[in-house]
Order: C-alpha cells, then sequence, then structure tokens
C-alpha cells in the first residue's frame, strides 16, 4: 500500500505530501483543483513519460517520491531479478532536471524506466472511465480470469514449461533451417574436401619443397661448391684437417710445461673432430645431388598444386588449407549427422509440447470451472449498480499454445434487454465499463493480495442508491486493500475512512496546489457542499453528518 507521497516542483504543486490510511481514501476538490496533477505525478512513479515543461520552477528539479508497504505481495523474486535489495518498506523516487532528463530509483538504487514499470504495476492500479479501454482487450481479461481462479502458481509453472517447450522448438527450426542451407551446399563441400584430401597437405611442406626445388635447379653450382669445400677441408696434400692434426702434433711435446697447451691442443682436437664430421656431410651432401629434370618436374608439379590451392581457397600457406580442410570436414560431417541431431532434437521438442500442453490443459480447465462463479457474481453486482438487465457471460476458445495458455476469452456483456451478448468494446458505454471493472475488482479484491487501486471518478454519470452502493462496494473492498477514490459524489466521499481535499491557492505570486487531510467537521461541510452547493443549508449538513455516520 501507499504509505506517503510527496511531490516537490511539479506542475500547480510546489511541495505536496499525502499519508493515506490502509482503506478507503477520499479525494475531492473543485474542477482544475490539481486532482488529476496528483495522478499525472502518480504515473510519473508508474514510469511513464517524463517532460520538463511539467516543472512548477523550470529552474529546479521535481521530485515524486512514494513510500510503500510491500510485505504482502510477494515481490522478493522480482527484486531479485532486478538485482535490487529487498526492503519494506520499498521508497520509489523519480526526478526530473530542467532539461527533461530524468531518472528513477528503488530504495536509492538508480532503476531503468522497464524495472520501475514492472514494479510499481504490482504497487498501483490507477482505473478512470477512460483506462476502462483496457478491459476490453483479449489478454487483460483473461488475467481477470486467472486472478479469480487463483490460478498464479499453476500459470507460473505453465510459463516455465512454455519457455522450455519454445527454446525446443527454436533450437529444431534453427537447425531445420541449417540442415537445408547445409544441404545445398553439402555437394560442393564434399568436391572441396575430396580436393584436399587427395592433397594430403603436411605443415612445412611447401617450405621443404621449394627448398629441395632450389637445389635441384641450381645442382651445377651447388655440386661445385660442395666439391670445393671438401676439397679445402681434406685434400690429399694440403688441408684443413691435415693442417689442424700438425699443429696438435707441434703442441704435444710442450703440454707439460703449462696448462694452457694442454687446453689449446684439446681445443685443436676438438675443431678436428667438428670439421671431419663436417667434412663427411659435404661429401655426402655433394654426392646426393644430381641434376634430374624428372624430380625437377615432379616438385614443381606439387608446388604448383599447392599453390592453386591457396589461390582458390584465398589464404597463403598450407596451414590455413588443413584450417579449410578440417572446418571442410565438420560440415560435412554434420550432414551426414544432422538426421541423428534431428531426431534427438524432435524428441525433445515432442516431451516438452506434451508437457506443456499438460499443464495448459490443467490451468484450462481451472479456468473454466470457475466461469460460472463469476459470470453469475459479476451479473448480481452489475443490477445492484444499476444496470438491471445486464447480461455477462465469459467466451472460450481453444487455441494453440502461447505464453498465455490454450484459451482465448472474451467477455461478452448486454446491458439491455433484448439485446444479444457482444464483446465490451462493441456494446458496452463508458459507464458502463467502469462499473464492469468495479464489479470485476471487488470480487477480486476477495481473491489476492490486491496492490492499492485509484478510482479517478468512475462515477460520472450514475447517483442515487446507485451512487450510495458503489460507496459500499469501495469501502467493503478497503477492508482487504487500500482504495483511493477521487470523486464528485457525496454518497461516495461519505463512505470514506479518510478524506484529502485538493485545492488551489492564488494568494501568492502564482496559483499553487495543495491537499489537506479533513477532520471531522470538515469533513462534514465539504460534503454538504457536495450536496447543496458552496453555501450549504442546514439541512445539507444535517445530510452530510447523518451520510458520514451511517
Amino acid at each position: 500500500m501507499l504509505a506517503h507521497l510527496l511531490i516537490k516542483n511539479y506542475a500547480l504543486i510546489e511541495h505536496l505530501e499525502i499519508s493515506p490510511d490502509a482503506n478507503l481514501n477520499i479525494i475531492t476538490g473543485e474542477t482544475g483543483a490539481g486532482k488529476s496533477i496528483m495522478l499525472g505525478a502518480l504515473g510519473l512513479l508508474m514510469g511513464k513519460r517524463a517532460d520538463g515543461k511539467a516543472l512548477y520552477n523550470q529552474e529546479k528539479k521535481c521530485f515524486i517520491e512514494g513510500t510503500f508497504n510491500i510485505g504482502s505481495y510477494q515481490l522478493e523474486e522480482l527484486f531479485e531479478k532486478a538485482d535490487l535489495d529487498y526492503e519494506n518498506p520499498c521508497l520509489i523516487r523519480r526526478e526530473i532536471a530542467p532539461s527533461g532528463k530524468s531518472r528513477a530509483f528503488v530504495n536509492d538504487s538508480p532503476v531503468t524506466l522497464d524495472v520501475l514499470k514492472k514494479l510499481s504495476e504490482r504497487l498501483l492500479d490507477v482505473h478512470s472511465q477512460h483506462d476502462s479501454i483496457l478491459l476490453g482487450e483479449s489478454d487483460y481479461q483473461l488475467d481477470l480470469l486467472d486472478a479469480f481462479a487463483e490460478n498464479e502458481a499453476l500459470l507460473k509453472s505453465y510459463k516455465e514449461d512454455y519457455k522450455v517447450y519454445r527454446a525446443a522448438k527454436k533450437s529444431l527450426d534453427y537447425l531445420s533451417q541449417q540442415a537445408t542451407e547445409l544441404k545445398k551446399e553439402f555437394d560442393y563441400n564434399s568436391f572441396l574436401l575430396e580436393e584436399l584430401s587427395e592433397a594430403n597437405l603436411k605443415l612445412n611442406e611447401q617450405e621443404q619443397l621449394q627448398e629441395t626445388l632450389d637445389v635441384l635447379e641450381n645442382a651445377e653450382e651447388v655440386k661445385l661448391k660442395l666439391n670445393q669445400v671438401s676439397l679445402l677441408l681434406n685434400h690429399p696434400e694440403q688441408s684443413l684437417i691435415s693442417a689442424l692434426q700438425d699443429a696438435s702434433v707441434q703442441l704435444g711435446p710442450i703440454v707439460k710445461y703449462a696448462q694452457v697447451y694442454e687446453d689449446l691442443k684439446k681445443r685443436l682436437l676438438s675443431v678436428q673432430v667438428e670439421l671431419v664430421d663436417i667434412a663427411e656431410e659435404v661429401e655426402k651432401y655433394e654426392e646426393d645431388v644430381e641434376h634430374d629434370p624428372e624430380e625437377i618436374e615432379k616438385l614443381k608439379g606439387r608446388l604448383d598444386l599447392i599453390f592453386r590451392l591457396q589461390q582458390k581457397h584465398g589464404v597463403k600457406s598450407i596451414e590455413g588449407l588443413i584450417e579449410i580442410r578440417e572446418s571442410l570436414s565438420l560440415k560435412v560431417e554434420d550432414v551426414l549427422n544432422f538426421d541423428d541431431k534431428l531426431k534427438v532434437l524432435t524428441q525433445s521438442l515432442e516431451k516438452a509440447e506434451a508437457k506443456v500442453l499438460k499443464t495448459g490443459q490443467s490451468l484450462s480447465k481451472k479456468r473454466l470451472s470457475v466461469v460460472p462463479a463469476l459470470q453469475k457474481r459479476v451479473v448480481t453486482l452489475l443490477k445492484e449498480l444499476g444496470i438491471p438487465n445486464a447480461d455477462f457471460k465469459i467466451d472460450n476458445e481453444e487455441q494453440p499454445l502461447d505464453k498465455n495458455g490454450i484459451n482465448k476469452v472474451e467477455f461478452l456483456f448486454s446491458g439491455n434487454k433484448g439485446f444479444d451478448l457482444q464483446g465490451l468494446r462493441k456494446v458496452a458505454s463508458g459507464g458502463e465499463f467502469s462499473r464492469l471493472m468495479l464489479s470485476l475488482k471487488y470480487i477480486l479484491a476477495e481473491k489476492t493480495a490486491m496492490p492499492t487501486i485509484i478510482f479517478d471518478e468512475i462515477d460520472t454519470g450514475i447517483s442515487g442508491e446507485v451512487a450510495i452502493k458503489m460507496g459500499v462496494m469501495m469501502r467493503q473492498m478497503s477492508q482487504n486493500m487500500q482504495v483511493m477514490a477521487i470523486t464528485h459524489l457525496h454518497q461516495i466521499a461519505g463512505k470514506g475512512t479518510s478524506h484529502f481535499f485538493v485545492y488551489k491557492n492564488d494568494t501568492a505570486a502564482r496559483t499553487v496546489s495543495s491537499i489537506k487531510k479533513l477532520e471531522e467537521n470538515e469533513r462534514i461541510l465539504e460534503i454538504a457542499k457536495m450536496i447543496g452547493g458552496d453555501n450549504p443549508s442546514d439541512s445539507s449538513i444535517q445530510s452530510a453528518f447523518e451520510l458520514l455516520q451511517s
């Protein structure tokens, strides 16, 4: 419930505070005094669009702040999903800068307007004749039916099952679409894969082939140079190796005189061993090098094949070709295995569909089970509210699975004898809409913890006994929920547990809207004015007194 409302610097309001009680709060005042401005401020708390031009003082910020007692609303999960600390009471604030930029806060934590809307719709329900158009919408009608049937837990289970079903269907649809696209490319991908597989590519192969080709194409020069190196290293008459051997022999007699000579001899021997090894390798390489035209053509052919494949696939290395080969292999394998994957996903979808359908049928059964009682109750209340020939039915049409179940309901209404029942948008007037909405809210208030409801002049066009009955219904509703009613009817005003009066103060430089909670004597006078005008007679005052005592 709304425990406290603060409005600063908004429209005609410079500073306004109100602390409604937990039951029926009546709000009255002359036309243009600011009652609709209060509703506009509450609309900002509900996430509606902000307008910097609506500020009382264009140089200051606007603040709208609502304190709500939320202990009975089971909002812990909503707070958790929004990553907010759950606190009771809960403080909601909206700030509007002169530039028109606005910010929203819940318990001093900044939130998006989407989060603000989701939270506030669980806390406030503003209802006017204009808003009654919502009652004509099928989804809203289904929400009302679920609330009457107390389907919250079952509906939550259904939505969870439906989410699983939708995910399974989405996966299957995606795979089916992917299969169609991949199968179109299957033949071409298979050809490319076969071509790359037959090439039998190996890492670093291209570099090794090019190196071998360079040697063979220059075999004469290579063989000559290797031969010259071999002669230098190991010539029978004079070679580096024999020179090293001689040097080592010369050091032999003097090694006994100093360690350094021994070390030099060892180093010479080490170099000698290395040169002998090099000489053997040079000789081997020289023997291996032969000009082989057939091998050259073979190498060129292999390199040309690799280059063509690189050009074809837009890569510059064998590594790139190997990666493409592996990717093609996976694509081809995916197509070959698609039937198995489709089978698994189809089974998952069938299982999810069976489960959500079972839950949906249970939900539908419970919905339809309460329809007769709801129809009867609504008709009874409508007759008490001055529609003696009212008839009301709930039509149900089974439909394919959707987020709300398998039911599409339509509220049918007739307010006149001899006229067929039709959809609300076709037949119900504004006044009939309001009374029908009041009847439904009245019934629901007995069933569930409902948010604060604000009735904005839904009593337009009624009077007398009907007005008294409407006031009684609001008073009875307020035993289970907080009700705020903006009204011009004394019959309704007299049923309130608290009465607030909105007025304009023109004494200052600018007109300012204010509100005050009326004491008992002030209530009597205000209701007397509603009965008999600005200068009420004694009889009007007496009637007002009696009305408050009834």
